[in-house]
């Protein structure tokens, strides 16, 4: 396929018959196609339909060739990921530049930890490398055995969306080099190591509603060519450049921030507030394992802001006015929750993509609100 000398693919997930078909139908396989397209990846965001971002041998290799020299080199990679999302492909393809042979954990039954240590050792020498989910170091964080292991390894990618900080805290504390990466199924995976794009890859920010903050527009060698069912407007409709569904902002040194999916603004008494800087501080509250929050609709302001949390085993259960206090010390207080569930866990989707429609759709209306704090 890299090669351009076999048919394109479209990856399915083994043992899934329903998915399976709907993306063999709604991807239309089997029907003509771009002679440049190799893999066509299914992406469907929020939406639920399936688009398909179609991407060329040059994108995939050059994904990977970028993320080998950041890295610091070719190496040997642990394979924990599915292989029909693009983070695990990526793992295929840089296995493939670098000429080793992954070492595959069995992820169709979940993330098992205990088989950390002996995939780990079956790296060898050399460099060694793994690619996961913040939920999966989460998991590995609980168990000794396998944090060890982790820590042996030169670089783990960590992707598919923001980690809590407590995960980053314990890794650091671990001895675990952790890379957080940024990118998507469009981009050939993750383009943005810690902030910093890879060799070619080039950010823009875009209609900013406040100063020094914009939608993230991407550009670069790593871009999927377009969508084999593209929506209307076409991410993909400025040539060279594919325009996100993401707010950022560049710091001094041009490290990217990313604010959280523009439709994850709060809009609540006529201002806008982003999660994702609100999770950020909550995520350090020492009960806080892990956070989210979400809108929900309120009569008088619109949206009020809320969040669900999880707490740290055997910490005490802070009040709804406990959390306010602390986010007040570093946020404005428009940004402080309303509304706050404790749960046993959040609601994901995919690979561990936070699943904020959920969570709205479960608090709407007051809904479970004896289980929480409202204000």
């Amino acid at each position: 396929m890299l090669d351009g000398r076999d048919a394109p693919l479209v990856p399915i997930p083994a043992g899934d018959l329903r998915e399976s078909e709907l993306l063999t139908s709604s991807l239309r396989v089997g029907e003509e196609i771009d002679d440049d397209v190799a893999l066509v990846v299914s992406t469907s965001g929020t939406t639920g339909t399936p688009k398909g971002a179609m991407l060329t041998p040059a994108a995939l290799i050059a994904s990977a060739s970028a993320t080998l020299d950041h890295l610091g080199g070719p190496g040997t990679w642990l394979l924990a990921l599915p292989t029909h999302h693009i983070a695990g492909i990526q793992v295929l393809v840089r296995s493939l530049q670098a000429g080793t042979v992954p070492v595959e954990m069995d992820v169709s039954a979940g993330f098992d930890v205990a088989q950390l240590p002996t995939a780990v050792a079956q790296l060898g020498s050399g460099r060694r490398y793994t690619s996961l989910v913040a939920t999966q170091l989460a998991k590995a964080l609980l168990d000794p055995d396998a944090t060890a292991a982790l820590a042996e390894l030169d670089v783990v990618l960590l992707g598919g969306g923001p980690a809590p900080r407590p995960v980053l805290d314990g890794a650091a504390a671990a001895g675990i080099t952790v890379v957080r990466t940024y990118g998507s199924s469009e981009t050939a995976g993750g383009c943005v190591y810690d902030g910093v794009p890879l060799t070619g890859v080039t950010i823009r920010l875009d209609d900013g509603a406040e100063p020094g903050e914009g939608r993230i527009v991407i550009g670069g060698p790593t871009l999927a060519l377009g969508y084999r069912n593209p929506p209307d407007p076409d991410p993909f409709a400025e040539a060279g450049w594919f325009r996100t569904d993401d707010l950022g902002t560049v710091d001094d040194e041009g490290r990217l921030r990313v604010l959280g999916r523009v439709d994850e603004g709060i809009s609540t008494g006529g201002l806008t507030v982003m999660p994702a800087p609100v999770e950020a501080v909550l995520s350090q509250h020492p009960a806080i394992a892990d956070c989210a929050v979400f809108g929900l609709d309120d009569d008088r302001l619109g949206e009020r802001v809320a969040a669900a949390v999880v707490l740290v085993t055997g910490a005490p259960e802070p009040s709804l006015d406990d959390i306010r206090e602390y986010l007040a010390e570093s946020l404005d207080p428009t940004a402080t929750p309303r509304e706050l569930h404790i749960l046993d866990e959040l609601p994901r989707r995919g690979i561990g993509k936070l699943d904020r429609r959920a969570l709205r759709e479960r608090f709407a209306n007051g809904g479970d609100l004896p289980g929480g704090y409202g204000w």
